[in-house]
Protein backbone atom coordinates (compact mmCIF):
# COMPACT_ATOMS: atom_id res chain seq x y z
CA UNK A 1 0.00 0.00 0.00
CA UNK A 2 1.30 3.10 -0.74
CA UNK A 3 0.15 6.82 0.95
CA UNK A 4 0.35 9.58 -0.91
CA UNK A 5 0.30 13.37 0.33
CA UNK A 6 -1.07 15.45 -2.54
CA UNK A 7 -0.13 18.87 -1.17
CA UNK A 8 -0.28 22.34 -3.09
CA UNK A 9 2.63 24.59 -2.46
CA UNK A 10 6.38 24.33 -3.61
CA UNK A 11 9.57 25.03 -2.31
CA UNK A 12 8.98 24.81 1.39
CA UNK A 13 12.04 26.11 3.60
CA UNK A 14 14.45 23.60 4.24
CA UNK A 15 13.20 22.80 7.93
CA UNK A 16 10.09 21.43 6.51
CA UNK A 17 11.68 19.34 3.95
CA UNK A 18 13.76 18.08 5.99
CA UNK A 19 11.45 17.39 8.82
CA UNK A 20 9.11 15.84 6.24
CA UNK A 21 11.86 13.57 5.03
CA UNK A 22 12.55 12.28 8.36
CA UNK A 23 9.34 11.22 8.91
CA UNK A 24 8.68 9.71 5.48
CA UNK A 25 12.09 7.37 5.45
CA UNK A 26 11.19 5.91 8.63
CA UNK A 27 8.02 4.05 7.69
CA UNK A 28 8.41 0.67 5.99
CA UNK A 29 7.84 -0.32 2.50
CA UNK A 30 4.12 -1.44 3.32
CA UNK A 31 2.77 2.19 4.12
CA UNK A 32 5.33 4.14 2.05
CA UNK A 33 4.50 7.36 2.01
CA UNK A 34 5.66 9.90 -1.30
CA UNK A 35 4.95 13.26 -1.31
CA UNK A 36 3.49 15.07 -4.63
CA UNK A 37 3.79 18.66 -4.75
CA UNK A 38 1.30 20.71 -6.63
CA UNK A 39 1.47 24.15 -7.90
CA UNK A 40 -0.68 26.42 -6.46
CA UNK A 41 -2.57 28.56 -8.41
CA UNK A 42 -1.60 32.66 -8.85
CA UNK A 43 -3.19 34.97 -7.06
CA UNK A 44 -1.42 37.64 -8.19
CA UNK A 45 -4.45 38.88 -10.06
CA UNK A 46 -6.50 38.95 -6.93
CA UNK A 47 -8.82 35.85 -8.24
CA UNK A 48 -8.87 33.44 -5.64
CA UNK A 49 -11.53 31.50 -7.23
CA UNK A 50 -9.77 31.39 -10.03
CA UNK A 51 -6.56 29.81 -8.50
CA UNK A 52 -8.56 27.43 -6.54
CA UNK A 53 -9.79 25.86 -9.69
CA UNK A 54 -6.53 25.95 -11.11
CA UNK A 55 -5.04 23.69 -7.74
CA UNK A 56 -8.49 21.91 -8.01
CA UNK A 57 -7.61 20.68 -11.58
CA UNK A 58 -3.85 19.81 -10.98
CA UNK A 59 -4.87 18.02 -7.51
CA UNK A 60 -7.40 15.70 -9.33
CA UNK A 61 -5.12 15.04 -11.93
CA UNK A 62 -3.02 13.74 -9.08
CA UNK A 63 -5.14 10.84 -7.60
CA UNK A 64 -4.82 7.19 -9.44
CA UNK A 65 -8.27 6.29 -10.82
CA UNK A 66 -8.56 3.55 -7.53
CA UNK A 67 -7.34 5.42 -4.78
CA UNK A 68 -9.19 6.21 -1.58
CA UNK A 69 -9.33 9.79 -1.15
CA UNK A 70 -8.84 11.62 2.39
CA UNK A 71 -9.51 15.31 2.18
CA UNK A 72 -7.73 17.10 5.24
CA UNK A 73 -10.61 19.97 6.18
CA UNK A 74 -11.33 21.93 9.00
CA UNK A 75 -14.91 20.93 9.12
CA UNK A 76 -13.69 16.82 8.96
CA UNK A 77 -13.98 14.21 11.71
CA UNK A 78 -11.50 14.61 14.00
CA UNK A 79 -8.31 12.58 13.68
CA UNK A 80 -7.09 11.48 16.85
CA UNK A 81 -3.45 9.50 16.71
CA UNK A 82 -5.17 5.96 18.04
CA UNK A 83 -8.22 6.35 15.69
CA UNK A 84 -5.20 7.14 12.91
CA UNK A 85 -3.47 3.91 13.91
CA UNK A 86 -6.68 2.12 13.66
CA UNK A 87 -7.60 3.38 10.22
CA UNK A 88 -3.46 2.71 9.09
CA UNK A 89 -4.20 -1.30 10.41
CA UNK A 90 -7.47 -1.44 7.96
CA UNK A 91 -5.59 0.45 4.98
CA UNK A 92 -2.82 -2.25 5.55
CA UNK A 93 -5.17 -4.93 5.51
CA UNK A 94 -7.09 -3.87 2.47
CA UNK A 95 -3.90 -2.73 0.31
CA UNK A 96 -5.87 -0.14 -1.19
CA UNK A 97 -3.92 3.13 -1.92
CA UNK A 98 -4.51 6.10 -0.29
CA UNK A 99 -4.16 9.83 -0.97
CA UNK A 100 -4.33 12.68 1.51
CA UNK A 101 -5.19 16.03 0.48
CA UNK A 102 -3.92 19.19 1.59
CA UNK A 103 -4.72 22.21 0.11
CA UNK A 104 -3.01 25.73 -0.30
CA UNK A 105 -3.74 29.29 1.74
CA UNK A 106 -7.27 28.81 0.92
CA UNK A 107 -8.12 25.58 1.40
CA UNK A 108 -9.18 23.30 -0.75
CA UNK A 109 -11.32 23.43 -3.71
CA UNK A 110 -14.73 21.86 -4.12
CA UNK A 111 -13.54 19.46 -6.81
CA UNK A 112 -11.30 18.14 -4.45
CA UNK A 113 -13.61 18.25 -1.37
CA UNK A 114 -16.14 16.49 -4.28
CA UNK A 115 -13.32 13.95 -4.96
CA UNK A 116 -13.20 12.58 -0.96
CA UNK A 117 -14.33 9.58 0.44
CA UNK A 118 -13.78 10.89 3.73
CA UNK A 119 -12.99 14.19 5.39
CA UNK A 120 -10.23 14.56 8.40
CA UNK A 121 -9.06 17.36 10.86
CA UNK A 122 -5.68 17.04 12.35
CA UNK A 123 -6.88 20.00 14.76
CA UNK A 124 -9.57 22.53 14.89
CA UNK A 125 -7.04 25.34 14.95
CA UNK A 126 -6.16 26.71 11.20
CA UNK A 127 -2.30 25.14 10.89
CA UNK A 128 0.09 26.42 8.13
CA UNK A 129 -0.20 24.20 5.00
CA UNK A 130 3.49 23.99 5.10
CA UNK A 131 3.33 22.72 8.56
CA UNK A 132 0.81 20.02 7.73
CA UNK A 133 3.12 18.18 6.05
CA UNK A 134 5.25 17.37 8.86
CA UNK A 135 2.56 16.65 11.11
CA UNK A 136 0.71 14.03 9.28
CA UNK A 137 4.69 12.53 8.54
CA UNK A 138 5.48 11.80 12.21
CA UNK A 139 1.55 11.33 12.82
CA UNK A 140 1.76 8.36 10.36
CA UNK A 141 4.85 6.93 11.63
CA UNK A 142 3.67 7.24 15.03
CA UNK A 143 0.36 5.66 14.43
CA UNK A 144 2.58 2.86 12.75
CA UNK A 145 4.95 2.51 15.95
CA UNK A 146 1.22 2.00 17.96
CA UNK A 147 0.78 -0.92 15.55
CA UNK A 148 4.19 -2.88 15.87
CA UNK A 149 4.10 -1.92 19.41
CA UNK A 150 7.36 0.56 19.12
CA UNK A 151 7.74 2.43 22.26
CA UNK A 152 7.88 6.32 20.10
CA UNK A 153 4.47 6.76 21.04
CA UNK A 154 4.11 7.15 24.90
CA UNK A 155 0.38 6.99 25.59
Amino acid sequence: MRIRLIAVGRRMPKWVTTAYDDYAQRLPRECRLELVEIAPGDRKSGDTARAIAAEDERMLKAIGRDDHVIALAVDGKPWQTKTLAEDLRGWLGDGRDRCLLVGGPDGLGPASLAAAHTRRALSALTLPHPLVRVILAEQLFRAHSILIGHPYHRA
